[in-house]
């Protein structure tokens, strides 16, 4: 296993976490890829190990072209930059409570070398708790918060997880990353987690010629709905501001962006067809703030009442 992993140190900590996210299929409004190197970056943690990349990755695949090739950028003639996969853990904690955060491309090949190592590095960190990050695109309203959907490596995280407001997936089709290592984790007895945002795609080609639609590459969005969960599950102190500065300025970038296309071709009716789609969407909130001094006030009051009754 040596060979495969390199782990330049092993914090120590009372209750350690990972929050692990890949680039990878699986990554709607970069909530896998993205959402991993900003918590990274705010948190400024640092790098503690990787995975080696060595026979992981395809270079090509017939009849695709550049699809799984690397990236290379020459200026006049000399090469500046070569994109290469990585697999990296970083941490951020203290004695108490660590947070390890890991950000990697999904595999291309000997998936269970690459699922062993990852779990190793979990083992040997004595991570207490995994959870992945993934996302997928849908017919949904952007003005709304996200529905998130969740699965899980034993029964009894069902109970924690319905607290949070999510839905249970019944998919069955192609396996995700984040799926084959929940169920590797059910094997190997570690508790797994993973949380999928649905992100807001609209498709218009269909209906007038000339015309994409729209997709959201960084849903803030979705990113705010799973780590206001991700916040509570773990009892992190995340601030979550920026991410709702960030989530208030998409839609109006989203509002703008619909107001133009009504205006060039209003033949499409998008303002009718975003107003079907809120109309049949359900809107699941968590708000755990909200939660909280809803209980507290209805213990003040309980506790008038039984001072009045007393009297």
């Amino acid at each position: 296993m040596d060979d495969y992993i390199t782990l330049n140190d092993v914090p120590k900590a009372k209750d350690m976490y990972l929050i692990a996210g890949w680039r990878q299929w699986a990554d709607a409004g970069s909530i896998s890829s993205g959402l991993p190197q900003y918590l990274i970056q705010k948190l400024n943690a640092r790098k503690i190990g990787s995975i080696n990349s060595g026979g992981f990755y395809l270079f090509q695949i017939p009849g695709t072209h550049d699809l799984v090739r690397p990236v290379v950028k020459f200026k006049d003639g000399f090469p500046e930059y070569l994109q290469k996969q990585s697999n990296e853990f970083f941490f951020s904690g203290d004695k108490k409570k660590g947070l390890v955060l890991f950000l990697g491309d999904e595999p291309h090949l000997d998936i269970e070398r690459y699922i062993n190592a990852f779990f190793y590095v979990v083992k040997t960190l004595n991570i207490k708790r995994i959870i992945g990050l993934g996302g997928v695109y849908g017919e949904l309203p952007y003005n709304k918060d996200r529905m998130i959907s969740s699965i899980y490596s034993h029964t009894h995280l069902r109970t924690e997880l319905k607290k949070l407001n999510v839905s249970f997936s019944d998919y069955q089709g192609g396996a995700s990353l984040g799926s084959i290592l929940c169920r590797k984790a059910v094997e190997e007895g570690l508790h797994f987690v993973s949380f999928y945002g649905f992100v807001p795609t609209y498709n218009f080609s269909t209906m007038v010629q000339g015309v994409n639609g729209i997709s959201i590459e960084n849903d803030f969005q979705a990113w705010l709905d799973i780590m206001r969960r991700i916040n509570h599950m773990l009892n992190l102190d995340f601030d979550l501001t920026e991410l709702e500065i960030k989530s208030e300025h998409l839609q109006k970038l989203l509002d703008d962006k619909i107001d133009e296309i009504e205006k060039t071709t209003p033949e499409l009716n998008v303002r009718q067809y975003l107003e079907r789609l809120e109309d049949n969407f359900e809107e699941t909130h968590f708000h755990p703030q909200e939660d909280f001094w809803e209980e507290e006030l209805g213990r003040l009051f309980d506790k008038i009442d039984s001072d009045n009754e007393e009297e």
